[in-house]
């Protein structure tokens, strides 16, 4: 059975995004995609799209289209 995980190597070390339900010991081929470039863009803020997304004063109301299995 093959089973791929990612992650990403750093500075000697191999750090995995999950560890593999592997119950025994298995051989296991390491491939180098790319290099990563560090990130320089702003991580995005909570509350930074207050007010700019909403929704319809109806939203909650019953669809018509549903009304079929409703009742």
């Amino acid at each position: 059975m093959l089973t791929s995980v990612s992650g990403i190597y750093e500075n000697g070390k191999i750090i995995l995004d999950e560890i593999p339900a592997i119950q025994k010991k298995s051989k296991i081929v390491v491939t180098f995609l790319e290099e990563m470039e560090e990130s320089i863009t702003p991580k995005r803020r909570l509350g930074s799209l207050k007010g700019r997304i909403g929704t319809s004063d109806d939203f909650n109301n019953p669809l018509d289209d549903l009304n079929d299995y409703m009742h």
